[in-house]
């Protein structure tokens, strides 16, 4: 019921802190923006962008914080000048911390962590001085959901699983290990999770640099595990798009349908991936004020590449639900391109199982997570 809804937001916004506006302010905030010609995209509701000959400035907007990036500084200047003249406001100046993120602009790069946000969970948790793990899950564990077993306290799994999904915002290295506990919930779990927060506790310091390298161009990675660790004999979509040289949007999750060779699997993961894609270079477009360029998605399966590419393949392929075959239309109109690449640099690979320490360090590399305190003192 509405009531109902209403205790429990405000029961939840006094246990975390959540920032509730007024719907007042939200309308006063989009009719004043709307009054300084920016304009407000369908693609993404919190997004307001103003273009012209001489300047380009993004307002990103969270309740009542406000990000502002752009070109040339005074421009920036003056907005807040604008904003200031409406609103009761704070200036921050240069960004530094935003929802449990921190910000580091340094030398032409940007770089993202949550060294604060890891030191609270290992404390809550009491595990902030446990020794630190190499991996977050041994490629052997075999979870499953057990008939019989003691279950542990379910607000108390449930809770933690909730802040470790939050930390994936900086850390794609855990989104495998983390999705697949989050589907779980009985002692044999805990333990899993505790491994995890002991590789947390020896990469608090790891994170994502953004730079100038790598061009403007989208271009992303789809893999999928089929039959691992999973009773339902579901596989497992891992996506990760890069813009330049920088990860920008990753996934894991569990397919929705069962598959019925590693083809198939790939060519439900490939799908997803077309989907985020088409989004990810639309909005790019919109922000940016250009062009729509073709995105290019790398698979390191080849039948599933042939079966994108190549409709004669009907007669394997009828069976596989219909929505999936959207990828194929896409590849079809130009929309964009699908590549092989090597299992060796499926940048997706780990994020669709538990890998061997040696593995895993390498795909962590890869896919863009880096000590930022190492990289900094180099």
């Amino acid at each position: 019921k509405a009531g109902d809804k209403g205790r429990v937001y405000r029961l939840m916004k006094a246990l975390y802190g959540l920032k509730q506006a007024p719907r007042a302010w939200y309308t006063k905030l989009d009719n004043t923006l709307k009054m300084l010609d920016f304009k407000k995209y369908a693609l993404e509701q919190v997004v307001y962008t103003r273009t012209n000959k001489t300047s380009t400035l993004l307002i990103g907007v969270y309740v009542d914080d406000l990000i502002v990036t752009g070109t040339p500084k005074k421009e920036i200047e003056f907005f807040k000048i604008q904003m200031q003249e409406k609103f009761k406001m704070s200036d921050f100046r240069l960004l530094a911390y935003y929802l449990g993120i921190e910000v580091t602009q340094n030398g032409g790069e940007i770089s993202i962590k949550q060294i604060g946000y890891a030191n609270k969970i290992l404390k809550d948790t009491g595990m902030i001085d446990c020794n630190d793990a190499k991996i977050p899950m041994e490629p052997g564990l075999k979870l499953t959901k057990l008939t019989e077993g003691r279950y542990i306290d379910t607000t108390e799994y449930r809770s933690l699983i909730g802040c470790l999904r939050y930390l994936l915002h900086t850390r794609p290295d855990l989104s495998f290990s983390v999705g697949l506990l989050s589907r779980f919930m009985q002692e044999q779990h805990m333990k899993a999770v505790k491994q995890v927060l002991r590789y947390i506790k020896g990469t608090k310091d790891y994170g994502i640099t953004y730079g100038h390298e790598g061009g403007n161009k989208i271009q992303g990675y789809s893999d999928s595990s089929y039959g691992v660790n999973t009773q339902e004999g579901r596989g497992t979509t891992g996506i990760v798009f890069y813009y330049g040289n920088s990860p920008i949007s990753w996934s894991t999750q569990k397919q929705g349908t069962v598959a019925l060779s590693s083809c198939e699997s790939e060519f439900i993961a490939a799908t997803a991936a077309a989907t985020q894609a088409l989004w990810l270079k639309r909005l790019l477009s919109k922000i940016t004020n250009t062009k729509e360029e073709k995105v290019t998605i790398y698979v390191d399966n080849k039948s599933a590449l042939a079966l994108m590419k190549n409709p004669v393949f009907h007669k394997r392929s009828k069976h596989i639900d219909t929505k999936y075959h959207f990828i194929r239309e896409c590849v079809e109109k130009e929309d964009m391109m699908v590549k092989h690449i090597s299992g060796e640099l499926q940048r997706a690979d780990i994020l669709t199982k538990a890998l061997p320490r040696i593995r895993f360090v390498t795909m962590r590399q890869l896919l863009g997570v880096k000590d930022l305190l190492q990289h900094d003192r180099d």
